[in-house]
């Protein structure tokens, strides 16, 4: 990290600590212009656990019947984001009975008494701007059946709030956190009484930042799908508030939502969830629906890539491909390995899927979650296609360092379905060999073919590979392709060890096989998912080999049992629940 960015951190960090003091000066909002509307989607299940006293934030969790929840030590950053944001609300308001509504009054007005005065570390353009859109959109949730000194401090702790975003908002990292802030900042202008001139700036600040974070294709520099969908949430939000207080949203905004809900469709697996890529996860069950019918947008892409991601459909199997070389510089703080890796989803069941985001269980989780081998792809000699570099002084991530940059993709159709053709460069420097990587689905979705190769293309390539096959004594450059399953997959190993069949709950068999060039191995792996206090036990299915020639090719197959109907009626719902 440069001297002039640890300055720059350094000082956005003291003018927050500063703005945050002189909010003191603010006098209270009046109250609402009117009735705020609640947007956000909490989760039932997790706000019945935080009345039971489960408290589970970042991957820790506390137990305490009525704890205070800000005089917990928080164990991390993330921790203290989490709750300081505010989301927790969301969970509380979808409970909505008297219990809820009883500790959210409990723990937003203790944040008052504690932090209201500008101190701790909730004092960040991104969380102010979380925590205001929560305030506003759960009010009247909060305020029922309070006296006018508790509704009093609620709206002189919204007042400092909203003045401390107007001075702080371009103080936000530009991407997801800029992004909240300034949507707090609309929202709490036009909502509150006598704070309209303060919405003004951030509606055009709002806009330009649609202009330069959204590209032509409706993606983030970050390539994460999960975080594509909060700022396409946040802006729809933006533009129903404006629409509500009687204005027009500015031309950026609305275009940049119709670019986005195209590429929102295409990276949507069959089941409704997110493709989990690059620090995203599959997105709380209903939000992404919910924001694509908000924003009104029916156009969907054409074939080809959709923030650098490829989508094979069939019948009612999606797979989504990383096709592109992976973010750059800041963007890759949380992006991962994984290029050419796929997941692929039957009907309302994940099959074949990457470990996820590894973030809420710790550093040693979140490094191995963004490795290579934590994803369905080629792994070369335990390697990673792309490898970590040293962390910025002051951030808990690592960029991606050494990572593909040439990632030559072709999408075509042949007889009897759809095939993507992809390559990249990531062990080029290291080993000499470029990844290829085809894959063949049916039109049925019943089937998909795949062929792994390894190519030393030119002379250069081929002498580094054979510096690498002389110091192996000649037995060659390691390799494994791993298919990484989703928990609820029952896989056993059949037919002699030549095949492995995978049953879903839906009652769908799969069966995988291979052309024998490879050892298949059923091994134990992990399901790294948001909202869990550790790991889930998996299964992956590995094809291992050696690397000797110019050319190495491994052909695999997966494929539906032919006894598995045509049209599997899934009924079953999965709830959610707390659990370990």
């Amino acid at each position: 990290m440069s001297s002039a960015s640890r300055l720059s951190v350094q000082q956005a960090r003291f003018l927050n600590r500063l703005y945050a003091r002189l909010s003191r000066r603010q006098t209270a909002a009046r109250g609402f212009v009117s009735s705020p509307e609640p947007r956000t989607i909490g989760s039932f299940a997790r706000g019945r656990q935080l009345v039971a006293g489960n408290l589970l934030f970042a991957g820790y969790l506390v137990q305490a019947k009525q704890a205070d929840l800000w005089e917990i030590e928080p164990p991390d950053a993330a921790y203290a984001a989490d709750i300081h944001g505010f989301a927790w609300l969301d969970d509380l308001a979808a409970v909505g009975d008297a219990a809820s509504r009883k500790l959210a009054q409990k723990w937003v007005w203790e944040w008052i008494a504690r932090h209201g005065d500008g101190s701790g570390p909730g004092w960040t353009p991104d969380l102010t701007g979380r925590r205001v859109i929560r305030w506003i959109n759960h009010a009247l949730f909060l305020l029922r059946g309070l006296e006018k000194e508790e509704s009093d401090a609620f709206y002189l702790s919204l007042a400092r709030q909203t003045w401390f975003l107007s001075k702080r908002w371009s103080g936000a990292v530009p991407g997801l956190p800029r992004f909240e802030a300034l949507t707090g900042l609309i929202y709490a202008g036009l909502a509150l009484e006598g704070k309209e001139e303060l919405a003004r700036p951030a509606i055009r600040a709002l806009a330009r930042e649609c202009v330069v974070q959204i590209d032509a294709e409706g993606g983030l520099p970050t390539r994460s799908p999960e975080e594509l969908l909060d700022v396409f949430m946040l802006l729809t939000w933006a533009t129903a508030a404006l629409i509500e207080a009687g204005q027009e949203a500015p031309a950026e905004q609305t275009a940049a939502i119709a670019r986005i809900a195209p590429t929102l469709r295409t990276l949507r697996h069959s089941d409704g969830g997110l493709a989990r890529f690059h620090g995203g996860g599959r997105g709380l069950e209903g939000r992404l629906d919910h924001a694509l019918a908000a924003s009104q947008v029916k156009e969907r892409h054409a074939n080809g890539l959709s923030m650098g991601y490829a989508r094979l459909s069939g019948g009612r199997t999606s797979i989504l491909i990383d096709a592109s070389a992976p973010p750059r510089d800041d963007a890759s703080l949380n992006a991962h390995a994984s290029t050419l890796s796929f997941e692929l989803t039957s009907g309302r069941r994940p099959l074949i899927v990457n470990c996820g985001s590894g973030e809420s269980f710790g550093a040693e989780w979140r490094r191995a979650g963004r490795a290579t081998p934590s994803h369905s792809v080629l792994c070369l000699d335990g390697f990673s296609s792309a490898r970590l570099g040293d962390a910025p002084r002051g951030s808990r991530t690592e960029p991606l360092i050494s990572a593909p940059r040439d990632v030559p993709i072709e999408l075509s159709e042949v007889a009897d379905g759809l095939r993507f053709e992809g390559g990249h460069d990531g062990y080029l420097t290291s080993h000499g060999l470029t990844h290829a990587r085809i894959l063949e689905m049916t039109f049925d979705g019943r089937g998909l073919a795949g062929e792994d190769m390894l190519l030393a293309i030119n002379d250069p390539d081929k002498q580094r590979f054979d510096k690498l096959l002389d110091a192996s004594t000649l037995k060659g450059i390691g390799f494994d392709v791993r298919f990484h399953l989703h928990p609820d997959v029952d896989a056993t190993v059949d037919l002699g060890g030549a095949a492995i069949s995978m049953a879903l709950k839906s009652g769908e068999i799969w069966v995988f096989r291979h052309d024998g060039g490879a050892q298949m191995s059923l091994e134990p792996s992990v399901y790294l998912e948001k909202g869990r206090l550790k790991p889930r036990a998996t299964k992956q299915i590995v094809l291992s080999g050696r690397a000797i020639e110019y050319a190495t090719r491994i052909r695999w197959s997966l494929a539906k049992a032919q006894e598995t109907a045509i049209g599997v009626r899934d009924l079953t719902r999965d709830e959610l629940e707390f659990n370990d």
